[in-house]
């Protein structure tokens, strides 16, 4: 797999540690880690993506 160019979401506010970020590769994909767990990732289409940050906005999911 090439290097990914991982990026601090902007929805994190911590310091260090506890930061979503993010990272984009073909076809297209989106890469997402845990910044305490680097090696642990998951990968989706930005279709899905923008699926579940919609269901979460909207209240779906119950805290």
């Amino acid at each position: 797999m090439p290097q990914l160019a991982w990026q601090k979401s902007s929805f994190s506010t911590g310091g260090e540690g506890e930061c979503v970020e993010v990272a984009i590769s073909a076809p297209p994909l989106v890469h997402l880690r845990e910044s305490d767990h680097p090696r642990d990732t998951t990968a989706t289409t930005p279709h899905a993506l923008a699926h579940l940050l919609r269901a979460l906005k909207s209240g779906a999911f119950p805290r």
